[in-house]
């Protein structure tokens, strides 16, 4: 009765079961893997973003398949603030990235067709792809005092069947940036082989240094489909707002945008409301971007200190984003120490595997979590290697 596509494994991992339990004994938990922006504490802007929302042009309908103008401009306007010339006309709204890989898997690739995609990454890739009848080919990251993309594996990692490759910047959770040596060889080799870059740049403004990467949305060599949104940039999740930013040569652009509109069209996906407000909303992330690399900075700066007081376990470099990867002990799955740490101390962290890694070893914690709580959180995690 139902597609192929869908037959996944829907039992619950060991480390979901657990986290149930824990949670039906009333015991306090110490999360330290929290990620929605609007749950940790964050100040918003209410009365922009609520009378942002009042438009009363809303309540005219205008079909638009690459969105309403005014908030296309607003993204525009968005990418000239990154230094990144991004016409109003090679933007197209969606209501997530996870709508607008969709659209790109439709666009680029035929049943079975294969994109490229870096590992250690986030673990809704899989699903996307499964859903478009993508088959997913990954290239490592390596590390080597600090992350970087493995070439010599991308390249043989390229098939007849390969359509794109993703690249994700800063990379999530290893807060890797491609650099600017690595975004001009990776447009090389996909400018050779006829393969388009999807850049996803969710995070691209949280810089924990100060400096952000350079936009892929400056591309001017080969096809580049630019991903960014409001749930990250901004903090706001709920709002459904994300976009596909089109760079590279004219005539593939131009293409590109044709069979886009037809898709895009095929869904007229973004409410007028949210169109409407997305200018104003984008103007809220600088004091919301603020607070979160507050936040950031003093948490890696608490588990920078703890982490130079004891020997078992240390951080990986990290540039960017809301992730941490930390080392530790392989002297059990990383499933299983989850679980330990869930039973015996109370905190919850993300297993290395959930993210791709192929080894045992790795934990990834959220440095978004508000900073007591962390504190507390990471001192049980030390005392648990302690032992």
């Amino acid at each position: 009765m139902f597609a192929s596509r869908t037959n996944w494994n829907l039992a619950e991992n060991r480390l979901t079961q657990a986290l149930a339990e824990h949670r039906r004994s009333g015991t306090p938990l110490l999360d330290l893997t929290l990620s929605n922006p609007t749950e940790v504490g964050f100040t918003y802007d209410e009365s922009t973003i609520l009378s942002a929302l009042q438009n009363p042009t809303s309540l005219h309908y205008e079909a638009a398949p690459q969105g309403l103008l005014p908030a296309r401009e607003g993204v525009a306007h968005y990418y000239s603030e990154n230094s990144a010339s991004v016409s109003a006309s090679d933007i197209f709204l969606t209501t997530s990235t996870s709508e607008a890989y969709s659209y790109l898997f439709r666009l680029l690739c035929n049943p079975g067709d294969e994109v490229l995609i870096p590992t250690p990454s986030y673990p809704l890739f899989d699903f996307l792809a499964e859903l478009n009848d993508v088959s997913l080919i990954r290239y490592p990251l390596v590390y080597d005092h600090g992350w970087q993309i493995d070439f010599s594996s991308f390249k043989q990692s390229i098939t007849p069947r390969t359509r794109g490759a993703i690249v994700v910047h800063p990379n999530n959770p290893t807060g890797h940036y491609a650099k600017p040596h690595e975004q001009v060889q990776l447009a090389a080799l996909c400018s050779a082989g006829n393969l388009t870059i999807i850049a996803d740049e969710v995070f691209l403004d949280f810089s924990v240094q100060g400096t952000a990467g350079t936009t892929f949305a400056k591309e001017t060599h080969t096809l580049v489909f630019t991903l960014g949104g409001l749930s990250k940039l901004c903090g706001l999740p709920q709002m459904k707002s994300a976009w596909i930013a089109l760079s590279g040569p004219e005539k593939l652009k131009t293409e590109a945008r044709q069979r886009l509109e037809v898709i895009a069209d095929s869904y007229l996906s973004m409410n007028a409301p949210v169109q409407h407000a997305l200018p104003a909303l984008l103007a809220t992330r600088s004091n919301f971007q603020t607070q979160l690399l507050a936040r950031v900075r003093a948490n890696l700066s608490f588990l920078d200190a703890r982490l130079s007081a004891q020997e078992a376990c240390e951080r990986l470099a990290f540039e960017a984003g809301w992730n941490v990867v930390l080392r530790v002990p392989a002297t059990r799955s990383d499933e299983d120490l989850a679980l330990d740490l869930l039973q015996q101390q109370d905190v919850l962290v993300h297993p290395g595997h959930f993210y791709d890694f192929v080894q045992d070893g790795y934990l990834v914690l959220s440095l978004i979590t508000p900073e007591q709580l962390f504190q507390e959180g990471l001192r049980r995690l030390l005392t648990h290697f302690s032992h």
